[in-house]
């Protein structure tokens, strides 16, 4: 399709079903959900807790963003799904937080859910814009 770009980010974490890493189009990248796959070893157990696997997602997030020019000043839009809202929420969060500058943080979705892949605590997708270069 043209206008078109679909990345695959061979430095991230392998997709667990056939999509690719992200989809840009007309300036907006849109990043497919990140778990917390460790990209150096993917096939690694998970961490215990949602701290180390929050960083886990947005290690992931930042190597997509990076492969596609972006970076966390040009997220707009962040959607959270969590297995254990009420408990993870606030520890989760700090992590976040530390990723954004105070005037660029993104807007944002959290969600509980029933079960994630690999059944892991957290997984993040994100919508990030920069203007398209004429």
């Amino acid at each position: 399709m043209e206008g078109i770009k679909h990345h695959f980010v061979e430095k991230a974490a392998p997709p667990a079903s056939p999509y690719h890493h992200a989809v840009e189009a007309a300036g907006w990248l849109h990043v497919t959900g990140q778990l917390p796959t460790d990209p150096k070893d993917p096939k690694a157990p998970l961490p215990d807790d949602i701290q180390a696997q929050t960083k886990l997602v947005f290690e992931n997030l930042q190597l997509i963003l990076e492969h596609a020019g972006y970076t966390f000043d040009n997220v707009m839009f962040l959607r959270i799904y969590m297995t254990h809202f009420k408990r993870d929420f606030h520890a989760m969060n700090e992590i976040i937080i530390g990723h954004f500058k105070e005037e660029y943080l993104p807007g944002r979705t959290t969600f509980g859910v029933a079960e994630l892949g690999r059944d892991a605590l957290v997984e993040i997708d994100l919508v990030a814009y920069k203007k398209p270069v004429d």
